[in-house]
């Protein structure tokens, strides 16, 4: 009867040994890795932390040239904006004005959404589409779906400061290839925390030949060129189709830059929360533990 009572009394013990033992484990091996996690997401919010106070700086240089370049381009969009807008059928070519790097919120899938769209619209009517792309993350959103649309695309144009040569560049080669219709997708930049994604019609040269002469010349004949508007009428064109890249390219930039301080704040923020829940779940856990030995402690003492 001792020796059945012994028996059964060494099984009990060995099993709240054994399930101690695991409960032990299990503790050790949950706070190790909430520990890690903790690290983690803390190194996480340094990370975001420091990218908002880069965009920061940035910011401050990207609001700079934008507030001097756009006096510069605008008197030449104004001229054009003169010009009656006539829907015509026809081939269409979309310039996507995008940015190289991303983490700047939805900037580059908005531009993305709008040139989907337009361009859905414009093959339902049996218009051929083209696309000319500025930056990295509009090929990497549209060539997927769009990429036998494509007609040139230019990248990591962020590595050095972009000018208006720059703009020119792309604008020669813009002109070159001869658009019938052109439309410019790209940021506005409203403030800090808002911006309009924008469709810019953009007046080509056989639009202009095929435009009523009456129209404009009613639109032009308000400002006084010299030598005549026929003589520089090209050379005029190719300059518009280079302010509104530069324009518009500029004012995505400081868009792109707002949005980052925006998108690394509200991670910074984020992160900071998960890092609370995790810790509230590391306290628990160790708790656990020390309650676990504690009444491990007094049942040995109690036993002897």
């Amino acid at each position: 009867m001792f020796s059945r009572f012994f028996q059964t009394a060494g099984r009990a013990s060995a099993s709240g040994a054994s399930r101690a033992l695991e409960v032990q484990t299990r503790n050790a091996a949950t706070l190790k890795t909430l520990s890690i996690r903790m690290r983690a997401i803390k190194n996480m919010q340094k990370i975001t932390k420091a990218m908002k106070m880069v965009a920061t700086a940035k910011f401050k240089k990207d609001m700079r040239t934008m507030e001097n370049g756009l006096p510069f381009a605008l008197p030449v969009l104004n001229l054009f904006q003169r010009l009656p807008v006539e829907d015509k059928a026809g081939a269409i070519t979309y310039v996507a004005v995008t940015s190289d790097k991303g983490l700047c919120g939805g900037v580059n899938t908005a531009v993305a959404k709008q040139v989907r769209l337009g361009i859905s619209a414009e093959e339902a009517k049996g218009n051929i589409s083209k696309i000319v792309v500025v930056g990295g993350k509009g090929v990497a959103a549209l060539k997927r779906l769009y990429g036998d649309r494509f007609s040139m695309s230019f990248e990591e144009c962020s590595k050095v400061p972009f000018t208006f040569a720059t703009a020119s560049l792309i604008a020669e080669r813009l002109s070159a290839s001869g658009p019938a219709r052109c439309k410019v997708v790209s940021n506005e930049f409203k403030s800090m925390v808002s911006y309009d994604t924008v469709v810019k019609h953009t007046f080509t040269v056989d639009e202009a030949h095929t435009m009523d002469k009456g129209e404009w010349t009613k639109a032009m004949d308000v400002y006084s060129f010299e030598p005549s508007i026929y003589e520089v009428w090209q050379d005029l064109h190719e300059f518009y189709y280079g302010c509104v890249i530069y324009g518009s390219f500029i004012q995505s930039v400081t868009t792109e830059t707002a949005q980052r301080m925006n998108a690394m704040e509200n991670a910074s923020k984020n992160a900071g929360e998960m890092y609370g829940k995790v810790e509230l779940q590391y306290n628990r856990a160790r708790q656990a533990k020390i309650t676990t030995e504690l009444c491990e402690i007094i049942s040995g003492a109690s036993a002897v």
